[in-house]
């Protein structure tokens, strides 16, 4: 099933995620959506705030298919540590069509659990470094803008403003 992705505004985006304490077939069933979704959407990684589920729940594909390994699943993640800077341009699926230079850490490695409830750890460079930074963020309540100036962000918001009385939000 393909859930629609929630955009800024939508209050779900802007709360603390709940831990995940259940490893069911319910969970694999939405994890496998959460994939579906993200693909359909263009995406390299999704967390479940962003389909109005508040749940500690990410998956990340930063190869968009190209490598069936390279699909995480990030259940409860936990940053353990970050190593030098990149910056990039960043977009975000709640906030189609913005993109702005975010600098993050070149390296970063996570604590999460898989389906089955089992910790691992995992260590991505560059793009998953980013991918794993922008998602947990999403599971804390927070949106990639907050890493940009407060003069852009205002400027972002003002523009979703217009779009959403225009009706086009």
């Amino acid at each position: 099933m393909i859930y629609s992705i929630v955009k800024f505004g939508d209050p779900v985006l802007e709360i603390p995620a709940a831990e995940v304490t259940s490893f069911d077939d319910g969970l694999k069933k939405l994890v496998e959506d959460m994939f579906e979704s993200m693909y359909a959407a263009r995406g390299v990684g999704l967390a479940a705030p962003q389909i109005g589920i508040s749940k500690r729940i990410a998956v990340v594909d930063v190869t968009f298919k190209e490598d069936p390994d390279a699909r995480l699943v990030l259940i409860n993640p936990v940053i353990i540590s970050k190593e030098g800077r990149q910056r990039s341009s960043e977009g975000c699926l709640s906030i189609p069509e913005f993109r702005e230079d975010v600098t993050r850490a070149k390296t970063v490695t996570l604590r999460a659990q898989d389906l089955t409830g089992k910790f691992f750890e995992h260590t991505g460079e560059d793009l998953l470094a980013r991918a794993f930074l922008h998602e947990t963020d999403h599971l804390n309540g927070k949106l990639y803008i907050s890493h940009v100036s407060a003069l852009k962000r205002d400027l972002i918001k003002r523009k979703i403003k217009k779009l959403v009385k225009a009706g086009e939000w």
